[in-house]
């Protein structure tokens, strides 16, 4: 599943891409929304995953590979900092946030002689470790997550950095977002803490915000300390560090307008693709 050793650029992008493909796997797979011949088996240590592949007979699961793809095309461009992938049944209803850094050359730390990428220390071990356990987390969360309804719609939005990207950018499966980018949930929504992974050169964070209601006995470690349980913008106008420190924020709508601004006039760069609806599943 993962390469052996992270010692250069590609080697870490190759692990990002993964953890990526995985993760989206596993919540696409322990919330039912398609059927087993959608998914392929491999093993990380005694866990057991399953890994979504193409399958020609669920136009579904085609489209969620093609969407992810589209974010690989972003990440090796080192355009997008921010991939969302969110389900709706008639409103929003949970929200998965993957954040992305990225770093040209890994910092060495002369204490410790390993390598440093944002605030973390990132040894070999250290990223196998980070690795399984956000892939654990991820599976713990999903078996404590309320059933979802037969009748969903499935969407994914890539946000980039501004000071990088082309502006006539639009990775493989995605368009411009022109849409009013207010999104709402219905009830009260809980920030998760699921995980990150920093390998010096890629820095990878989880994120599930989901109502309250649709949670039945998640670990409290998961749930953000002093979290917002009101929502504003969520990861659009406020960095990584901001968002730590944050206990209170105004209110439910999470914009991921191109109109959002983080100062004076200045546009964030959104792609959205062709929303999927999900209808009947068994």
């Amino acid at each position: 599943l993962f390469p052996n050793k992270i010692d250069t650029e590609q080697q870490s992008l190759v692990l990002v891409k993964r953890l990526l493909a995985i993760s989206v796997s596993c919540i696409t797979y322990m919330r039912g929304l398609f059927p087993e011949s959608s998914y392929g088996t491999r093993y990380l240590d005694d866990l057991c995953l399953k890994i979504l592949r193409e399958d020609k007979s669920c136009l579904g699961s085609l489209q969620i590979v093609k969407w992810v793809q589209g974010c690989f095309d972003a990440l090796e461009r080192q355009y997008v900092s921010w991939f969302f992938f969110s389900v709706f049944t008639g409103t929003l209803t949970e929200l998965y946030q993957f954040k992305f850094k990225y770093k040209e050359t890994p910092q060495m730390d002369i204490i410790s002689n390993q390598t440093n990428f944002v605030n973390g220390v990132c040894s070999q071990e250290d990223i196998k470790q980070a690795s399984r356990l956000l892939i654990r987390k991820l599976y713990l969360l999903m078996q404590n997550l309320g059933p979802l309804p037969n009748d969903i719609t499935l969407t994914m939005k890539l946000l980039y950095y501004s000071d990088v990207t082309p502006e006539d950018y639009q990775p493989p499966g995605f368009k411009e977002d022109d849409s009013s980018g207010d999104l709402f949930f219905d009830g009260e929504p809980v920030n998760l803490r699921v995980g990150s992974v920093s390998t010096g050169f890629h820095l990878m964070k989880v994120r599930v915000t989901t109502e309250k209601t649709r949670m039945e006995a998640v670990e409290s470690s998961l749930i953000q300390k002093n979290g917002p349980t009101e929502i504003s913008h969520q990861g659009l106008d406020c960095d990584e560090e901001e968002e730590e420190g944050s206990t209170k924020i105004s209110c439910l709508n999470l914009a991921f307008s191109q109109e959002e601004v983080t100062g004076p006039k200045k546009k964030r760069k959104v792609s959205e693709p062709e929303k999927l609806l999900l209808e009947g599943r068994k």
